[in-house]
């Protein structure tokens, strides 16, 4: 049984399931805020992933009065001068899909060549414990190059187009747990959740 449960700042099913692998035997519980029907909207008005994980945090914390582990994340194209960057998931207007948003990327690189179309996928954590108080922060990227097509059914988001590492794979062709390792959300939840056993657990046998 779980000694302690932590909120994971997001509605996103996606999210969820990529952060609960993170947390899978851990003592700490990450569950999902329709389950405490805590779930709230936040303006990610933030100039940066930093930023916008600190919003979402405290807004959830404060919300479900619980810890809160928040996200944001998102791609870095490097000939599109850092683009979509923080306005990744909004990239091809309010309403786009994330074929659309593929899409919108693709036509953007057209006759961009390869050593032009490098990229890195960028994530920050931040957690917060039930007053609000933002108490943890951490970064991570991890570097790639954006494909000419999408390839694979796994992933969310820009994971089709995303190419890491050597054998030309993109991370939607990658299985979960091999995701985890390398993706920098897979980065930022293993650092947050050694955070999270040590402020919470102390002292629990």
């Amino acid at each position: 049984m779980p000694h302690a449960s932590v909120v994971l700042a997001s509605g996103s099913v996606h999210k969820l399931a990529e952060f609960q692998r993170v947390f899978d035997g851990s003592p700490i519980a990450l569950v999902s805020p329709f389950d405490l029907g805590c779930q709230c909207e936040v303006d990610e008005t933030g100039a940066t992933f930093a930023a916008n994980a600190r919003l979402k945090a405290v807004a959830y914390a404060r919300a479900c009065r619980r810890w809160a582990l928040a996200d944001d994340s998102g791609l870095e194209i490097d000939a599109l001068n850092g683009a979509p960057g923080v306005r990744s998931s909004r990239f091809a207007g309010p309403n786009a899909t994330e074929d659309d948003r593929n899409t919108r990327v693709l036509e953007l690189l057209l006759g961009v060549c390869e050593d032009r179309r490098t990229a890195r996928y960028r994530c920050a954590v931040a957690i917060a414990n039930p007053d609000g108080v933002v108490t943890y922060e951490s970064e991570a990227t991890v570097e790639g190059v954006i494909g000419d097509a999408p390839r694979g059914d796994g992933g969310f988001g820009y994971d089709p187009l995303f190419i890491v590492g050597p054998g030309d794979t993109t991370m939607a062709e990658l299985p979960g747990v091999a995701k985890d390792v390398i993706s920098p959300r897979g980065q930022g939840g293993r650092s947050g959740r050694a955070f999270l056993e040590r402020v919470l657990l102390r002292g629990v046998a």
